[in-house]
């Protein structure tokens, strides 16, 4: 991948294994692979270099989602009787979607060869793009060794009051006609045509994954939220012989699947806290949509990782 002289990447390496960092890009991973019998091995989509010019997050291989995860209906929500209002954050998009985190500058804390700590800290400001009212710190630390990536997600809330919160990473996994998914889950969400929860239930890829061949990445057209997964999960290339285990802590109690039809070559399995529009789910059980509340002063953190394997 060749790199714009304008994009600054932080570089872990484990002999043939390299994780690219993009900080000023969301904080978000460029690249995850390694060199192996002669040739390079991509465990996540790489950014391409009109990506890193772009400084595109969506166009890196995974970008933290922080302060929440996924969408906000209309961009707004009531918190503790006050009416929360994302609308003029700068989003491009019709709900407000992942927080702000991954269209914030990051700053790199620490660096050696296989580790590294971005920290971003967001003050709030009604009239700065990508708003969110709530004062915090996060953090993200990434250590590579022998046979995997591990990312700690880390929140404080610097608020005077309680805030809403939720966690997660947004990977994109190379796709092709052999991609297969394995996981366990209790429930699909299904969703409205732009993406907004109506209820969790059966769909038949909850048993596509977790059936012995797994799920083909062209099975379904998919952009939906699975409630209380085994926090397992394999992206599997059964003809290149390998694959990536995504194994996540308790608190990445929900994944999301996005395998569109209309784009056969993305594919995303992310370890995420909450479902789209938890705020706004009222009468649904905590099981099953997720999402918390730091109080001031407070902190969470919680890990994932992708182990990778060759058969």
């Amino acid at each position: 991948m060749s790199t714009p002289a304008s994009a600054r990447l932080v570089e872990l390496r484990h002999e043939g294994r390299r994780v690219l960092l993009a900080p000023d890009i969301g904080g978000a991973i460029a690249a995850f692979d390694e060199f192996r019998d002669g040739r390079t091995v991509r465990w996540l989509r790489p950014a391409t270099s009109e990506a890193l010019a772009a400084r595109d997050p969506l166009g890196m291989a995974s970008f933290p989602l922080l302060p929440y995860c996924n969408r906000i209906r209309d961009a707004r929500f009531v918190f503790q009787g006050a009416v929360v209002d994302l609308s003029g954050d700068g989003n491009a998009f019709p709900h407000a979607l992942h927080g702000n985190a991954w269209r914030l500058p990051w700053r790199v804390d620490d660096f050696s060869d296989r580790r590294a700590r971005l920290v971003l800290r967001h003050e709030p400001s009604p009239k700065a793009a990508h708003h969110w009212p709530f004062a915090y710190e996060a953090a993200q630390d990434f250590t590579l060794d022998a046979d995997s990536l591990s990312v700690t997600l880390s929140m404080r809330n610097l608020a005077d009051r309680p805030m809403p919160f939720g966690m997660g990473h947004h990977p994109y996994y190379p796709r092709s006609v052999n991609t297969r998914i394995h996981a366990r889950v209790r429930a699909m969400w299904h969703s409205t045509s732009d993406l907004l929860p109506t209820h969790a239930g059966a769909h038949p890829s909850v048993d596509a994954m977790a059936s012995q061949e797994g799920m083909s990445a062209d099975a379904f057209d998919l952009d939906n939220n699975y409630a209380c997964w085994s926090r397992t999960a394999i992206v599997e290339w059964p003809d290149e012989r390998r694959s990536v285990t995504l194994s996540a802590d308790p608190r990445f109690a929900h994944m999301v699947v996005y395998a569109p039809a209309a784009y056969p070559d993305l594919l995303c399995v992310e370890p995420v806290s909450n479902v789209a529009d938890w705020v706004n789910l009222f009468s649904v059980e905590h099981a099953l949509k997720g999402g918390a509340v730091l109080m001031p002063g407070e902190s969470a953190c919680a890990s994932f990782r992708w182990m990778t394997r060759f058969d």
